[in-house]
This record gives structure tokens, C-alpha cells and sequence, in this order.
């Protein structure tokens, strides 16, 4: 696997793209690169480990050796105290279309970066069969 290779699902970046077109442009400029350097698969090609929009995850702040749990949603279902965390936000920006064991550097918006390790996609819809999400 090529570590610096993301996965999106068509879907996603559709959904992705249109509420970024909504937004400032400028402050979203890391997720739109990202967007652009994804593969785009098909629904039935997403692999088990994979994370897309809703995902459950456990990834690894690799800094601070501190594991997280957290679900990536949209903006409109974002509740942090939930663990629902928005693409939109730097953390979901970051973890979006990576892969267990896929590691990433990503600037955070204190100027710091982070490294962040996908250990578990605890759930993924397109694996549950549920194409809606």
C-alpha cells in the first residue's frame, strides 16, 4: 500500500465538495488539496479499513501517544462532546480516506503539527451495507 495514497468514495467527495462550496475557501485549502489528491472508488470497491464519512475510528495522536475514538460526520451532525467530529474541522480534514496503519502529518490551526495513526475503523457504513450514509 502507498502510504501516501487516500481513498474517497465518489459519493464522499461530492457530498465533501458541496459543503465546502459553502465556506470559506481559503480555510479549507488542506482538505480541498486532499480532496484532489484522493482516488476516487466505487461503493462496492471500499476496503474494511478504510475511513469515510461516518466512520467510527480509533487512531493515535502520535505526539502525545494518546488514542482516540471519534466519528466522522458531516458538519450539520457535528457534536464533540459525542465524538462526532465535522470533515471540516482539522482533526476530520486530517483522518478522511486514510487507511489502518496509515499515518499523516497534518498542520492543526494553533500552527502545530501533528502526527495522527489509524489503528481501527471501528464502523464504516459502506461495510454495513449502508450506501445512504
Amino acid at each position: 500500500m502507498n502510504d501516501d495514497i487516500i481513498l474517497m468514495t465518489e459519493k464522499d467527495l461530492l457530498r465533501i465538495k458541496h459543503v465546502l462550496s459553502f465556506q470559506n475557501s481559503q480555510e479549507y485549502e488542506n482538505l480541498d488539496i486532499e480532496l484532489d489528491r484522493a482516488k476516487i472508488i466505487s461503493d462496492n470497491e471500499v476496503p474494511p479499513d478504510l475511513v469515510t464519512m461516518n466512520s467510527k475510528i480509533k487512531f493515535l495522536n502520535v505526539q502525545d501517544n494518546k488514542e482516540m475514538v471519534i466519528t466522522l460526520v458531516y458538519p450539520s451532525d457535528a457534536n464533540f462532546s459525542e465524538g462526532k467530529i465535522s470533515v471540516l474541522a482539522s482533526l476530520g480534514s486530517a483522518l478522511i480516506g486514510l487507511r489502518v496503519n496509515q499515518q499523516i502529518n497534518w498542520m492543526f490551526p494553533d500552527g502545530k503539527t501533528k502526527s495522527l495513526k489509524i489503528l481501527e475503523v471501528l464502523y464504516q457504513p459502506e461495510a454495513d451495507g449502508k450506501w445512504h450514509l
